[in-house]
């Protein structure tokens, strides 16, 4: 099992255990983090859904990013990842809200930032928390990476809940 299967599946045990939910919202991982939560049976108790906010549409009307957000910091940030997070879970009502956004590359977007940036957020009860990434490697071994970094973010929550 590679480490981001054995990180889903710890994450969908640990939300059953303690009766809470998640959703996700991803731009560059594509997917890839809704497909490993879904990976094991069960774990639609604990993962209501997702969306692949590709677009900077997609990331204002449907998560309810704010435009000025958008065109003044771009779609690679941390605010963007931290509105991701938080629109998610306030439109699929999860008590969790994982997202990523990131270039992946192999080429840039244009925007100066280099490929291998990602921010992954977690937004919770308590609090929205995002990290800074900077990742090497192909396109589908950043995608991976980001994905391990928010299971990882998550399961760190879910273990020091009282």
């Amino acid at each position: 099992m590679m480490e981001s299967e054995r990180l889903a599946r710890d994450v969908v045990e640990k939300l059953k255990q303690v009766g809470r939910t998640v959703s996700t919202a991803e731009s560059c991982s594509g997917g890839l983090l809704g497909k490993l939560l879904t990976d094991f049976p069960g774990s639609s108790q604990v993962y209501l859904g997702g969306v692949i906010s590709y677009t900077n549409q997609v990331k204002e009307t449907i998560l309810g990013v704010e435009r000025e957000l958008l065109d003044t910091l771009g779609p690679v940030s941390e605010p963007v990842a931290r509105a991701m997070a938080k629109g998610v879970c306030m439109r699929l009502h999860s008590d969790y809200g994982l997202s990523i956004t990131g270039l992946a590359g192999p080429e840039g977007d244009g925007s100066g930032k280099p490929v291998g940036l990602v921010y992954v957020a977690l937004n919770s009860p308590k609090e929205t928390v995002c990290q800074e990434l900077h990742l090497s490697g192909s396109r589908t071994e950043i995608r991976q990476s980001a994905c391990q970094s928010a299971l990882r973010l998550l399961l760190n929550v879910l273990n020091n809940l009282q």
